[in-house]
């Protein structure tokens, strides 16, 4: 998503760039006499609307091939109105016509929107009876500046909109007849037929839309949750002096448990655990929320859009366009931690896995917070707000969960759905399907081992030649346009998996043990991984933007499949040189307590980051200015605000969900045998921080209760952190 939004609106700018107006943008576009004339008349365009309507009739509202209907009269009543308390001095008048927008200032740099004043014209609330309110109605009207000027400059780029404000009785048709008239009187230019100055969609007024079955019922179940948690906490807290005494279903739910097991930091020094993977989750979020913020900072009004043209050409622009690689650090954690956790297990419980268990698991771990996300999504977010974007600009079209909403649930909607429900999810729908098939792999490794591996192997390049092949064969393009159709196909994100995978059996077979290896050797790899990470993100800078569009099919083909293999190899060496003490100064940064928590809350903060943004977004009542540092001001308070909304819902759901899952599943407590359970060998087992241990081996998101306290889950004997760490919040939640 954030490749083809960034490329589009670049190659647009570099197309803009491309015109003659290039060397002019400098200089000052020159025009002649006229063509400015009829610009300034353009700027001050609500005087001039009102001189030229100043005494309207219904025949100015209605096109010529019609007869006037009861909306026209009425539209025309309330348009006299209003002229008539412009005439009269009335307050509320000139606010209609003060809330205006303009032509913007500053159009050949990139300044295409004036959002006029949105509050000032939707709180319009004139009594013209007894009965009877004129109100003020709001929407963002199109000029198609090329058209109406001629060939100005940059003007054809794109559209410029500006806001206008008319009462609510009317129609955006009404509106655009209007304006296409008074633009014919103005620069004496008549449109084309199939050109619409104001569409229906951008318009608003104060009026909300009552609260139907489904929001009531979102309400009231949130509500239901968040009832019984105060309830538990205030129990936990004034009523249980002794934790141990703590009944199971009041601990489930308790804010005051669940915070503690989500803030505890384990400093465990076992040489199974794998610390640093606190670290890489916590940072690839940060990535992925970094790169949608930018989304919004390209596509939300901004005074200064050409200056993203210039950003494209820096390096710095190429850590965010490949923030794929983000995603694909998920994918390779996930393999790893599945492959590291249940071999462990099936060699304990010798190679046996009851797979029906794992999936129910898996599938009651995911499924709450994200049936949950769809309703508040769907519901809860257009009720959080309002502005003069609020609705209209979104990640995603959210009204589609109405009618395929089921696809998401049964985690198939990147192959069954044509527009997903929350686009967020095509993540969990190939975490998922990949974690189908784990068992089988699992059972050839175990089995076959070294043979079983080179199988393994031997997928994971068929995978790549595959992509290869499509996308020579067919000329898809995964840089210019093609990102969508086929990067959130499994099989075609599969390569990191099956790559971590494979890096997690060898890990499993050299557990316990100290790899020797020489100063040369700990630097060739450090190069080696460093180098990898590098082409990966770098390797397409040198093309640069517009480029990019002209790189051949086949050189884009081997960028792609190589770089989807070379990124979780280059991985590989930092978790290993981490774990064999080879990590230094990465090793420190990644393994850093503080990582502990965000990476607990990484599967909610994943699921509602977008609410955020999305909320933060649609509020926005003027334009900005666009900079690396405004952008990162932006995130700031964006992922602030994330994490405090991903806390509330862990608390509320994910965590509450998780405990009555581990609650009810059966083999959740572990036997007195030595023998592990069978919960254990599901690597998306998720239990909140048990002790210590189980809380920095596998980043888990969704951990809901303590192993050592809970009377359900007795710990377990001689269990290291990483085998109580099942790994089901990197898997499922690092997107």
């Amino acid at each position: 998503m954030v490749r083809l939004t960034l490329l589009l609106f670049i190659c647009a700018l570099a197309k803009a760039k491309a015109s003659n107006w290039d060397v002019e943008l400098h200089k000052g576009v020159e025009m002649d006499v006229q063509e400015y004339e009829r610009m300034v008349k353009l700027r001050h365009l609500s005087e001039e609307f009102i001189s030229f309507y100043r005494n309207i009739t219904p025949s100015d509202l209605v096109p010529d091939s019609r007869l006037p209907t009861a909306q026209d009269l009425k539209c025309y009543a309330e348009f006299a109105q209003v002229t008539a308390g412009l005439l009269s001095g009335s307050l509320w008048a000139y606010r209609m016509i003060d809330s205006w927008g303009s032509v913007p200032a500053g159009i050949l740099v990139g300044h295409f929107r004036d959002l006029g004043h949105y509050d000032e014209c939707v709180n319009i609330q004139q009594a013209t009876s007894a009965s009877n309110y004129l109100m003020g109605q709001y929407c963002l009207a199109n000029l198609p500046l090329q058209q109406l000027l001629g060939n100005v400059g940059p003007t054809g780029m794109m559209n410029v909109q500006t806001a206008v404000c008319f009462p609510a009785s009317c129609s955006a048709t009404h509106m655009d007849t209007l304006l296409q008239r008074l633009f014919k009187q103005l620069i004496g230019v008549e449109l084309d037929a199939d050109v619409s100055l104001v569409k229906a969609s951008t318009c608003k007024t104060a009026e909300r839309e009552s609260y139907d079955g489904l929001t009531i019922f979102t309400i009231i179940l949130l509500s239901v949750f968040g009832a019984v948690v105060v309830l538990s906490t205030l129990y936990d807290y004034f009523l249980c002096e002794d934790q141990k005494k703590l009944p199971a279903t009041i601990r489930v739910f308790s804010a005051r448990f669940n915070s503690r097991g989500l803030f505890r930091i384990s400093n465990n020094s076992n040489p199974n655990v794998v610390h640093c993977l606190h670290g890489m989750r916590g940072m690839s979020l940060i990535w992925v929320c970094f790169g949608h913020d930018y989304i919004i900072a390209i596509t939300m009004p901004v005074i200064n859009l050409l200056d993203v043209y210039t950003w494209a050409k820096t390096p710095f622009m190429y850590v965010i366009y490949e923030g794929v690689f983000a995603v694909d650090t998920f994918f390779f954690i996930s393999g790893m931690l599945v492959s590291m956790v249940a071999l462990r297990s099936m060699e304990k419980a010798k190679g046996k896995l009851n797979i029906p268990l794992m999936y129910l698991h898996r599938y009651l771990r995911l499924t709450p917070i994200v049936a949950v996300a769809i309703l508040v999504y769907l519901k809860v977010l257009p009720l959080m707000a309002d502005g003069p974007l609020y609705g209209t600009w979104n990640f995603d079209y959210y009204k589609s969960c109405n009618t395929n909403w089921f696809w998401t649930l049964l985690y198939i909607q990147n192959y069954a759905a044509d527009r997903i429900c929350l686009a967020q999810t095509w993540y969990l729908a190939i975490d998922m399907q990949l974690y189908i098939i784990a068992p089988l792999l699992l059972i050839i490794v175990y089995k076959w081992g070294k043979k079983g591996a080179a199988v393994v192997l031997l997928l994971t390049l068929l995978l790549a030649a595959y992509l290869f092949s499509i996308m020579v064969i067919n000329d898809n393009s995964l840089l210019s346009g093609g990102d969508i159709g086929l990067s959130q196909k499994t099989h075609n994100r599969t390569s990191g998996w099956l790559v971590g995978f494979l890096f997690g059996y060898y890990l499993h077979t050299i557990r316990g043990k100290s790899i020797k290896l020489s100063r040369a050797t700990v630097w060739l790899g450090w190069i080696t991984c460093l180098a990898l990470l590098s082409t990966c993100i770098f390797a397409m800078y040198p093309y640069g933007f517009p480029k990019l569009r002209t790189l051949t099919i086949l050189s884009e083909a081997f960028y792609v499949s190589l770089s989807r293999i070379a990124w979780p190899l280059g991985l590989s060496w930092v978790v290993f040189a981490c774990m064999q003490g080879y990590g230094g100064l990465a090793n420190s940064f990644l393994s850093a307590p503080l990582w502990q928590p965000l990476s607990k809350l990484s599967f909610c903060i994943y699921m509602w980051h977008l609410f955020i943004e999305n909320l933060n977004a649609g509020r926005t009542r003027v334009n900005t200015y666009f900079s690396d540092y405004d952008v990162m001001l932006r995130f700031w308070q964006d992922f602030g605000f994330s994490v405090l909304m991903a806390y509330i819902m862990y608390i509320l759901i994910e965590a509450p969900c998780g405990g009555l899952e581990s609650l009810i599943l059966p083999n959740r407590r572990a036997p007195p045998t030595p023998k592990l359970p069978l919960a254990e060998t599901d690597p998306n087992a998720n239990q909140s921080v048990n002790d210590a241990e189980n809380q920095t081996s596998a980043p888990e998101p969704i951990q809901t209760k303590e192993r050592e306290d809970s009377p359900s889950a007795p710990p377990l004997e001689s269990k290291t952190e990483l085998e109580a760490n099942d790994g089901k919040d990197i898997d499922a939640t690092s997107r």
